[in-house]
């Protein structure tokens, strides 16, 4: 790459100038991923070029996209024996026939013993999203802790929290360690998949805590069309920027493949004196050989924030007061916030024999984060004033994780085995510092902004936790009676490692070292299969599986910030059915899952109480008719404190857990009225959730509309798709999730998304 970039040798004055020198000491690549993103863009740019021309003289003549193709990237279909192919879209292309269940690999929807979704690239696209929050807002049984202007992203899943910790708690690619630490965009995801329930055995231990499901980022790949795709885009606000998207195979038998994604945004967002800039590389190589496959991919990812938003607190004895104006933001115009996430994965797989595979992958990831912001506002009366404490923290994580196995597949008499049998292994470390400042005051309806303080940078950063995780898996999914019954047996043995640091001394102040098993039983009963029946699309499924997961972190807002407890165990009952209608899949199901939880009590957190949850979730996605497709359902759950500390919490409502959620999206598309065009439309709704414990403290529910229009036709010959959409239409103002620290994040105003897309 620096053979391509020799200049001159010059000084600069600015820190981040774009025209230094590789060799220049102001310049790391590693630390300036905005010139790590534009390079590499411009690199792929001058290898497409070049590929293109060995493209002319190796390969045979590849079809080439006409007027009459869709102007949609078709989804990757490479064909080899690969058993992790991706499943094919689903009629409609908003969600995929199926997905990845961890070691047991990509699986169809059908098939699967568990509730899962995986939503496409196509549905990324028109809908915009700017991260997998973004896409799994969508889901019913996904409720976002994060907020539009906040530097990170959390999840409740079936009621459980996920990601709060934000030590890297979605996987990608199917394995942890890898996927940025506290956000991850969407410009290199083609799909994102959610299996609802712990995963344990399907993904080893939880980084953080997520008990709740998994989601796991599936990046994109170069397709067998040859792409060069052009973005131009635009947020409420002043946020405007661009995405670059090249696509190439290459080869005698095209089996090399290259995908690099770019883009840069920047602007004033709809929040007070708010700035984002946001800078995101991403280069993915893959080989598909006859019995050899292999794939890199490296991320580096930039977000800057000035005046970044924060979730509050609410004091104890006050009655939560109404959402402001979800442009409000408390937190000084002098606060900032920079994160920067590199990633590395490298995975390959080797067929020994038709029946036989051997495959390994290893990577890490690395984040490290400056950032000057009041630390959670609390809300002290019924007028909104807060108090909130600036704090200048730097934040250094590092991961590391491995995985190697083998897959088998044969016959015992009539019934078909596909036996894994996977070893990983798992690393990661946390180091922290903080310097505090002196509180401000302000309202949340009238924002105040105080004299700048200039907080000192804290000079070192001292590790304060370090995880190890390692173990081995064994599962077995056999099909009997030609697939009509299909039994998944699974043990996972993991032996967890955790230690806590004191930041001054450096000594050990807490350990854990333990074993443990989590076992998985899966069923799925397709009675009418291969038959002459109206039913033969129907499956029946049952689970039990446990959850494993790396011990709660004391938040912030405790005296014992950022303590790490022993890990977690939880377990799942689920029953369910799933009907596939020919061009809509409907799914059923109730579960139980119980694990232990987390509190303050005073500013001491600790885990001593037992969280209990019941649901029932109706889903469902395709095209039932021609240019109508839906997707959406609803999630009731029947949540308890079966174990607390304190006999009057006993039987409450667990902190953040609504009754009811849903979610309902449709498309119309209305050639009659012009060829190509469509229109969209979303119901979200979220029910009343408490705020304590004691269930004395609460945020009402809320209902928010989304609509939107987009037009696919061609310009000069090329693809081009206008894009329009508008969250939350009517402006509405409310608390759009309670966090299980019980804190509260404000929901964003209305706001509107443009862009304009050309496939060249």
């Amino acid at each position: 790459m620096s053979i391509l970039f020799q200049e001159k040798e010059k000084h600069c004055a600015v820190q981040d100038c774009f025209y230094c020198p590789p060799s220049c000491a102001h310049i790391s690549i590693l630390r300036k991923p905005l010139i790590f993103t534009m390079r590499m863009v411009f690199v792929g740019l001058l290898t497409t070029g070049f590929i293109d021309h060995v493209h002319a003289q190796t390969a045979p003549e590849a079809k080439q996209e006409t007027a009459e193709d869709p102007p949609t990237l078709p989804e990757v279909k490479v064909e080899t024996k690969n058993p992790d192919s991706l499943p094919r879209p689903y009629a409609g292309g908003q969600v995929a026939r199926g997905g990845r269940l961890g070691v047991l690999g990509n699986t169809d929807i059908m098939k699967a013993p568990f509730s899962m979704s995986s939503y496409t690239s196509q549905l990324i696209q028109d809908r915009q999203a700017i991260t997998a929050a973004d896409v799994l807002s969508r889901d019913p049984s996904v409720g976002s802790t994060g907020q539009r202007g906040g530097v990170v992203d959390s999840f409740f899943i079936r009621g459980f929290p996920i990601g709060e910790g934000n030590l890297g708690e979605l996987a990608f690619d199917g394995q942890y360690g890898v996927a940025p630490n506290f956000r991850v965009f969407t410009e290199y995801a083609e799909r994102v998949e959610v299996i609802k329930g712990p995963g344990a055995l399907l993904y080893g231990i939880s980084p953080n805590s997520g008990i709740g499901g998994v989601i796991n980022i599936v990046p994109k790949r170069a397709s067998p069309t040859d792409l060069t795709r052009l973005t131009g885009n635009y947020l409420s606000g002043t946020q405007g920027g661009g995405h670059l998207d090249v696509s190439r195979r290459f080869g005698a038998d095209r089996q090399f493949g290259i995908r690099l994604n770019g883009s840069h945004h920047q602007g004033d967002t709809l929040l007070d004196n708010q700035f984002r800039q946001a800078d995101v590389g991403a280069i993915a190589l893959d080989y598909q050989g006859e019995r050899l496959r292999m794939t890199i991919d490296a991320i580096g990812q930039y977000e800057k924030f000035d005046a970044p938003s924060r979730p509050f607190l609410v004091a104890a004895g006050v009655a939560v007061p109404s959402a402001p104006n979800g442009r409000r933001n408390v937190t000084q115009p002098w606060g900032f916030s920079k994160i920067d996430d590199q990633s590395l994965l490298f995975k390959a797989e080797y067929d020994l024999t038709d029946k036989l595979t051997l495959f390994g992958n290893v990577g890490g990831a690395h984040t490290s984060v400056d950032r000057l912001s009041d630390q959670t506002p609390k809300i002290l009366n019924a007028a909104g004033d807060t108090s909130a404490l600036p704090v200048h923290f730097r934040f250094e994580v590092n991961r590391f994780s491995a995985d190697a196995g083998v897959r088998a597949r044969f016959n015992t008499g009539a019934i078909h085995h596909t036996v894994t049998l996977q070893g990983t292994g798992y690393h990661d470390s946390l180091d922290r510092a903080s310097t505090s400042g002196t509180a401000v005051l302000s309202n949340m309806y009238s924002p105040v902004a105080s004299p700048r303080q200039d907080i000192a940078k804290p000079a070192s950063v001292p590790k304060v936790s370090e995880t190890l995780f390692y173990g081995g898996a064994l599962a077995d999914t056999m099909s009997i009676a030609n697939d009509r019954v299909l039994l998944t047996l699974g043990l996972r043995l993991q032996q967890i490692k955790s230690e806590n640091f004191d930041p001054t001394t450096g000594a050990v102040t807490s350990t854990f070292n333990k074993g443990a098993i989590t076992p998985l039983v899966g069923v799925v009963f397709r009675p009418w299969q291969n038959v002459s029946s109206p039913w033969q699309n129907v499956s029946f499924y049952f689970n039990r599986i446990e959850g494993l997961s790396k011990g709660d972190i004391a938040p912030q807002t405790a005296v014992n910030a950022g303590q790490v407890f022993k890990p977690i165990r939880s377990e799942q009952l689920e029953l369910g059915v799933k009907i596939d209608h020919g061009r809509l899949i409907t799914t059923l199901s109730i579960f139980q899952i119980s694990r232990p939880i987390g509190q303050l009590t005073g500013n001491v957190f600790g885990v001593d109480s037992e969280q209990r949850n019941r649901g029932l979730e109706f889903t469902m996605f395709g095209e039932p008719v021609s240019g109508v497709r839906l997707m959406g359902g609803v999630a009731l759950f029947d949540a308890k404190l079966t174990k607390t500390n304190n006999p009057a919490t006993l039987g409450n409502t667990p902190v953040g857990v609504p009754s009811l959620q849903a979610n309902l999206g449709a498309e119309w598309d209305m050639p009659w009225l012009l060829p190509g065009f469509t229109l969209t439309g979303n119901l979200n709704y979220t029910g009343k959730r408490f705020v304590d414990q004691a269930n004395t403290q609460s945020v009402p529910s809320w209902t928010t509309f989304d609509f939107g229009a987009r037009y696919r036709t061609k310009v000069v010959g090329k693809s081009a798709t206008l894009r329009a959409n508008v969250l939350n239409a009517f402006d509405t103002n409310f608390w759009s999730g309670v966090a299980s620290f019980s804190t509260l994040s404000l929901g964003m105003p209305r706001t509107v998304l443009v862009s304009a897309t050309v496939d060249f």
